[in-house]
């Protein structure tokens, strides 16, 4: 008997590929935290948003950041003092990952409960 193979439906192939794009421009240990970082807090600067998330090395911070502006989810602005200040928030195409950090901390949050209980 010959197997048939399942086609995926029309929706079913865009939602997938919704999810690869979004993977693709949050990819790596970093990206997510630095999103969410920036979502709960606003505005950063560099220092702070570096000593805010634990663990992350100065020049990865900077390399995330980057890719993060190209992709416009973070807007970068360098304010005229001395020394320079530079600030990081979120853009508003970033702010609408709110749902998508949400739930995710939300889960996060009980399923290190569900793993402490036991």
């Amino acid at each position: 008997m010959k197997k048939e193979k399942s086609q995926l439906t029309d929706i079913c192939q865009l939602q997938l590929q919704g999810v690869k794009d979004t993977q693709d421009l949050l990819s790596g240990k970093w990206k997510t935290v630095i999103v969410a970082a920036l979502y709960y807090n606003g505005k950063f600067r560099f220092m702070n948003l570096s000593r805010h998330i634990e663990g992350i090395a100065p020049k990865v911070l900077s390399k995330e950041l980057k890719d993060l502006e190209m992709n416009q989810l973070v807007k970068r602005t360098v304010i005229d003092t001395m020394p320079i200040t530079v600030e990081y928030e979120l853009t508003s195409q970033g702010k609408s990952l709110n749902k998508v950090i949400e739930a995710m901390g939300e889960w996060g949050v009980n399923y290190r409960k569900s793993i402490l209980k036991k």
